[in-house]
C-alpha cells in the first residue's frame, strides 16, 4: 500500500482516538491532519504504521487539550463535547466499550482525568493497546502508565455512567418523548422522565441557555412543555439521531439549518439527562447553523398551543 492508503485505512482509528481524548470533532480531526503531515514527512517507514500513527495522534492531542483546558476553564456555563452522530471506527470486539467511551456523560467524566491519565484511559480501556504502545505513545515508562490507568480508573469508576442496552427500547422511549415534546404535553413528559432527572444546557454565552441546570421531572417537563411548542410553532424539526451513542435529535429550523442537538440518557425505561448543544461554535460540523437569538426573539411573540 501507499502512505495515503496506509493512512486512509487508519483514518477512523485515529479519529476516534483523538475525539475521546479532546471531546471536540474540530480540533480531532485538525489533530488527524497534522499526524498526516508528519506521517508523509517522514523519510523513513515506521515498523508499525498504526502504532505510529496511533502514538503521533495521541501525542497531538495531549498538547491540544493542554491549552483546551485553560479555555474551557474560563467557558461560560456548563461545557459539553461536540456532539458526534456516528463514530468512524468500528470494531466488534470492542463494541460495548467503543460506544459507552463515546457517550457525553463518559466523556464529561473523562474531563475530570489529567491529559496524561485520559490518554493512558482511552488507548488501554477502550481500544486495547499493550502498555508497550501507550508508553511509547505519551512518552512514560510501562510502570508509569499503569500507575496512570491506576488512577483513571479510580475516577471514572466513581461515576461510570449506565445505559439502556436495548436499543430498539432506547428509541421508542426517544420517538414518544420527541411527540410529547412537540404537543406540550406535560404529563406525558413527565412520564417518561426519572424523578430526579437533569437538563443542562451548552450555549457557551453565544446562544440562548439556561442559567443553571433544571432537576426533578415535575420541573424539566413544564420547562420543556412551555419552551418547545412555541419552536415548533416556528417551523422547528426534530430530526431522530444517535447522539454520541444515546437517542436524540437534530432540532432544525424553518430553513433547515441546525439550532441545537438534544441528547437524552436512559436508564431503567426512563430518560435520566436532557443534554443540550446550542453553542453556535460546536454545530458548524452538522450543516449551516441557524441564528439562535433570533429565534428565541421570535418565540417570545408566538403563544403557546392550547391543550
Amino acid at each position: 500500500m501507499s502512505k495515503i492508503e496506509e493512512f486512509e485505512e487508519l483514518r477512523p482509528l485515529l479519529f476516534s482516538i483523538a475525539y475521546r481524548i479532546l471531546g471536540s470533532v474540530g480540533e480531532a480531526e485538525d489533530a488527524v491532519q497534522e499526524t498526516w503531515l508528519r506521517f508523509d514527512g517522514s523519510a523513513t517507514r515506521p515498523t508499525s504504521t498504526k502504532a505510529f500513527l496511533s502514538a503521533a495522534v495521541t501525542r497531538i492531542a495531549i498538547d491540544v487539550l493542554r491549552s483546551a483546558r485553560v479555555r474551557r476553564e474560563e467557558y461560560v456555563g456548563p461545557w459539553f463535547p461536540e456532539p458526534l452522530l456516528s463514530d468512524p471506527y468500528e470494531d466488534p470486539a470492542r463494541a460495548v466499550e467503543l460506544a459507552d467511551s463515546v457517550s457525553m456523560a463518559a466523556l464529561l467524566l473523562l474531563e475530570r482525568l489529567s491529559p496524561l491519565e485520559r490518554a493512558v484511559f482511552v488507548l488501554r480501556e477502550v481500544f486495547a493497546f499493550g502498555f508497550d504502545e501507550i508508553a511509547a505513545a505519551v512518552g512514560r515508562s510501562e510502570a508509569a502508565c499503569r500507575q496512570l490507568l491506576v488512577r483513571a480508573r479510580r475516577h471514572m469508576r466513581a461515576g461510570r455512567p449506565r445505559f439502556e442496552t436495548a436499543r430498539a427500547e432506547r428509541e421508542e422511549l426517544a420517538a414518544r418523548f420527541f411527540e410529547a415534546l412537540r404537543e406540550g404535553d406535560v404529563g406525558g413528559l413527565r412520564e417518561l422522565l426519572a424523578a430526579d432527572v437533569s437538563m443542562v444546557g451548552d450555549g457557551g454565552g453565544k446562544a440562548p441557555q439556561l442559567a443553571r441546570a433544571v432537576m426533578g421531572a415535575q420541573n424539566v417537563a413544564r420547562l420543556l412543555a412551555a419552551v418547545y411548542p412555541r419552536l415548533v410553532g416556528l417551523g422547528l424539526t426534530f430530526e431522530p439521531q444517535e447522539i454520541n451513542g444515546q437517542p436524540g435529535a437534530v432540532v432544525r429550523d424553518r430553513d433547515g439549518k441546525v439550532l441545537q442537538t438534544l441528547a437524552l440518557d436512559v436508564l431503567d425505561g426512563r430518560i435520566q439527562a436532557v443534554r443540550s448543544v446550542i453553542n453556535p461554535d460546536k454545530l458548524g460540523h452538522l450543516g449551516p447553523v441557524a441564528d439562535a437569538w433570533a429565534i428565541h426573539r421570535e418565540a417570545k411573540h408566538v403563544r403557546r398551543p392550547a391543550r
